[in-house]
């Protein structure tokens, strides 16, 4: 799985957040500097985050974003949804008559693979990365690794 450079950056101003609860609420440009994002870029990022209720936004001079629920309780599926489409229903393959009805032959593989990755970021919190982050990362490393082995060994890709 390819992640857009909107759904990278809207992660990472996440776990920028998630990583200093303290510094709440926390300016745009505070976050761009932390997560190493463009500030012009990040507006939209973050206004996004906010309609899709990841975020809270206040205004004024002490005004900047927090996460609007528990790091534990928002996954990483609600920050990359409004970026991302996990559509398991599209063939990618350009066969337009492709579907349940009449399945392309890589149909039944890519819908089991889009799957997977839905449910992985659906059970992945931010709590999970940013506790990770702050260690060495193996936990959730070793969690993609042994997914994507999963589905490579019962012949989903091949």
């Amino acid at each position: 799985m390819t992640l857009s450079l909107t759904g990278e950056y809207g992660v990472r101003a996440v776990m920028e957040l998630a990583r200093h609860p303290d510094a709440w609420p926390m300016p745009r440009t505070r976050i761009a500097e932390g997560a190493d994002i463009p500030a012009r870029y990040l507006s939209r990022i973050l206004t996004d985050l906010v309609r899709a209720g990841v975020l809270d936004a206040s205004r004024g001079k002490r005004g900047g974003f927090r996460l609007a629920r528990s790091a534990s309780d928002i996954s990483l599926y609600d920050v990359l949804s409004p970026f991302e489409r996990f559509e398991s229903d599209r063939c990618p393959f350009g066969s337009g008559a492709c579907g349940e009805a009449n399945p392309c032959e890589a149909h039944n593989g890519w819908k089991e693979l889009v799957e997977h990755q839905r449910r992985f970021l659906r059970r992945t919190t931010v709590h999970d990365i940013s506790k990770n982050a702050q260690g060495n990362g193996a936990e959730v490393s070793s969690t993609r690794e042994s997914a994507s082995t999963s589905v490579e060994r019962r012949g989903v890709l091949g």
